[in-house]
This record gives structure tokens, sequence and C-alpha cells, in this order.
């Protein structure tokens, strides 16, 4: 029993201090995976440690009751940090005001988590789930975007919210309904209806393609809302990285003729409020801070996809998915990287790094905005979100940013039932939705403009 002990104690002083290290770029996503494998399921592995604290001081053992002390303490020291609250000036009263939380109907805050530091979520009742629905056919093709609807049980009052929701990609891979079905039936559970939608990507369309295919989403749920039970005035629209920043785009232009498709140009595609999961708001930032000036320095080439799966092995495939379906067969080299997007480096062609950039288009008028972001994130850079944040307050947007300590990019798919950090942003999330669905909001003013003065600077 003793070597066992031992070799679980080694193993969870090992994991726990790796919480405390960032990963740098350029890296490997195995460190990425490793990091937030640790991070998600951190209470099992205090409880571990505590399982071989114990018997190292039952059994007179120092070097197991050192070790597994060190990780006792890491990890709870991680998990305290990792539940608190946002910093007072980026958090709910500075946006909201001080009773911000009476705003929120009664009734809607019996369903919600009752402390940051759950170690679980509550059980729910099933929500109503109906896959793979057109809500958009590509012009002169038979092209058709689908979209996943979560609908609260029957049994479970509406709320009048729709959540559209983009899925991350890093605008190359993935699709709707990967690793956030605990994340919906949570909200549906609160009565709100989701819209998982999969928008196209790199490289069937372009970044400009990306952001029709989320108007088209709102104006879809907007034209049925009725059928859902949903208010068109409580529209969110949100996402998780390259997701999160789609939404972002698709929120702050909604008057911007150049970001609106033409069938739409009639059609009012604003949302009551936007939420941003380690969305990047800006990629050149993004460019540098991921190690894209070192890694992708050779001449620009924009492959075809392969024909299959190519040589993903069969047990990788099980665990994944369709790689097909979840464009895990295309260049791999080449996905995530701006320049093979764009065609070019940000000192060859600086326009479409700033024109896609959300901060470009930060404005009086933007909706509502809350932002979570890890602060070990690999791929979003902090010190670029905590100056969007400070630019969106300036412009008096109501914004709540929550930065998570010691967290990477993608950490509320890892474990969700039972990681404190997707605990934490649930938390977030639910009362942010909860505001949505009872204050009045004023439309947005003049973007165009704005975005076209700051895109001048450039010329």
């Amino acid at each position: 029993m003793q070597p066992l002990i031992t070799l679980l104690a080694v193993i969870t002083v090992l994991a726990s201090l790796r919480i405390f290290f960032r990963i740098r770029q350029p890296s490997t996503p195995a460190w990425w995976a490793v990091k937030v494998f640790v991070t998600a399921p951190s209470p099992i592995l205090l409880f571990a440690a505590l399982v071989c604290f114990l018997y190292g001081v039952s059994f007179s053992s120092p070097m197991i009751s050192i070790l597994s002390g060190i990780s006792v303490l890491t990890l709870f020291i991680h998990i305290i940090k990792v539940t608190r609250s946002p910093d007072v000036v980026t958090g709910f009263a500075q946006a909201f005001g001080i009773r911000w939380e009476t705003r929120i109907h009664g009734g809607r805050r019996a369903s919600f988590l009752m402390s940051r530091m759950g170690f679980g979520l509550p059980v729910v009742v099933d929500p109503l789930l109906k896959k793979d629905i057109p809500f958009y056919t590509i012009p002169g093709t038979t092209r058709q975007l689908l979209c996943d609807v979560w609908e609260p049980s029957h049994t479970v009052g509406r709320s009048g919210l729709a959540f559209v929701y983009l899925h991350g990609s890093a605008w190359y891979l993935l699709d709707k309904d990967y690793g956030t079905r605990t994340f919906f039936r949570h909200l549906a559970a609160q009565g709100h209806v989701i819209m998982d939608v999969a928008y196209r990507l790199f490289p069937e369309t372009n970044m400009m393609g990306m952001v029709h295919d989320a108007k088209h989403a709102i104006a879809w749920m907007k034209a049925n809302a009725s059928a859902y039970g949903v208010n068109p005035a409580r529209i969110v629209i949100g996402g998780g990285s390259a997701g999160g920043h789609i939404a972002l785009l698709a929120a702050y232009t909604h008057r911007n003729k150049e970001f609106t498709p033409r069938d739409l140009e009639e059609i009012d595609t604003s949302v009551n409020s936007v939420i941003a999961m380690y969305g990047p708001p800006d990629l050149k930032a993004l460019y540098y801070h991921t190690g894209q000036h070192l890694l992708s320095r050779k001449p620009v080439r924009r492959k075809k996809n392969k024909e299959g799966p190519g040589t993903i092995p069969k047990w990788v495939q099980k665990i994944l998915g369709d790689p097909h379906r979840l464009g895990m067969d295309k260049d791999f080299p080449e996905i995530g990287t701006l320049a093979a997007m764009f065609g070019g480096h940000p000192e060859e062609l600086p326009e479409p790094y700033f024109r896609f950039s959300p901060v470009t288009h930060v404005h009086a008028g933007c909706p509502p905005t809350l932002f979570i972001q890890g602060e070990h994130d690999l791929i979003t850079p902090v010190q670029a979100c905590l100056r969007f944040v400070t630019l969106l307050k300036q412009a008096g947007v109501p914004t709540v940013m929550h930065l998570l300590p010691q967290i990477d990019h993608a950490f509320d798919l890892i474990w969700p039932k039972v990681s404190p950090s997707a605990h934490n942003a649930y938390y977030d999330v639910e009362r942010f939705l909860g505001l949505m669905c009872e204050i009045e909001l004023t439309p947005a003013t003049n973007p165009e403009k704005i975005a076209s003065n700051r895109l001048q600077r450039i010329a």
C-alpha cells in the first residue's frame, strides 16, 4: 500500500505545483493540456492529497506527509484564488450598481449557484434539445448552416431570453455541441433558450463571413422568437475563444454596413448584451502573444483540405469525434495562424488585423459586456484584454471582467462538473443573464463613424 500512496503523493505534488507556472509561447499543445487537466479537477486532486497526508501522518511517513502536505496547501490556495469574485473596479457593482443583485427576479435567483466555491453543480431537469436545425442557406448553394436549440423543460418557466452561442474554433476547426452540454443544461434549467451555432470556418469562409453567419443566427432567432417563447429584445450573443471574438464583433457592429450582410441591411441584428469567454479583443496582440511572428514566418500558403483524417490515430478520433466534422484533417501547422487567413503578417497587411479586432469598434452604444479571462491564458493576451475593458469603461459601456488567477485557455470545457474555475464562470454568466432579463437598454449610436475614424489612422 505504501508504494502506491507514495506514488500518488508524488503525482499530486507535481500536478499541484504545475498550477503556478504560466506557459509561454512558443509552446506545444501538450503543455497546455497538462495545465488545464490539472486545474479543472483540482478538488479531486485535493481530496487525493488529503488522503495521502492522513496516511503519512498515521503511519509516520515523513516523505509522504511532506509531499502530500505541499499538495494540500497549493491546491487549497489555488481553489481559494480561483473562486474569488471579480475585482471591485471591474465587477457587477461597478457596472450595474451596488444593489445589482436585487434587480434580478427572485424566482430566477433561486436556481442560481449558491456559492462560487461549490464543488458540484445542482441536479437539473433535462432540457429539450433539437439538433441540426437549418437557420440559413448560403445564397446560390445548397449549403445550410445548422444550429442546435436547447429549450427549458416544460416544468421550467421561460425567462424570455435567448443566448446565441458561438463555439471556440481558432477560426479553423471544431463544431457546435462540443464540450458545452453541461453549460447549456445549467442555463436551460434557468429558463433560457440556447442557440448553439455551427458557423462557417476558414478556409470555407473568411472572418467577415463568420461575422455574417453570427448575424444571420441573431436574425433567425429574432424571427423565430415567438416560437421559442423569447422576447426579441432579450437576445444575447456570446462564445468562447474565436467564438467570443466573433460574438464581440457581431455585437459591436450591428449598425456597421460593412459588417452586415446585404440581406440583413433592413433587419435589426442588435443584441441585448454580449458574453466573451477568453475571446481575443486585439488580433495584432494575439499574433505576437502566440508567437506567430516566430512560428509563421514561412511564405503564406493556403492548402486544400485533405481527403480524410490522415494519420490521426483511431483512439484520438474516438475521443474527439469525427475528424472531418471537427476540421481535424486540415493543415495543422496553419490552424489558428492569422497570416494564413489574412494573406500576410501585421507589418505587411496591418488593416485586417485592425479591422477585425473588437477593440477597434468600441463605442458608447456597445451593449453590456461580460468578459471572462484566465490570467495564464496561452492564446488570448491578458494585457490586451485589460486595455479593451478599460476602453469599454471609458466609453460608459456596462462591463464586467473576471480575471481568473492561474487559469489557462478553454478552462470551462474541461471537466466542468467539478472544475472550480468553470463553476465561477457559470456563477458570473447566470447572474449576468439574469440581469439582462430585467434591465432596459438604449440602442447604439454612430458605431460606423467611430470604427471608420480609427481605421483611417492606419491607412
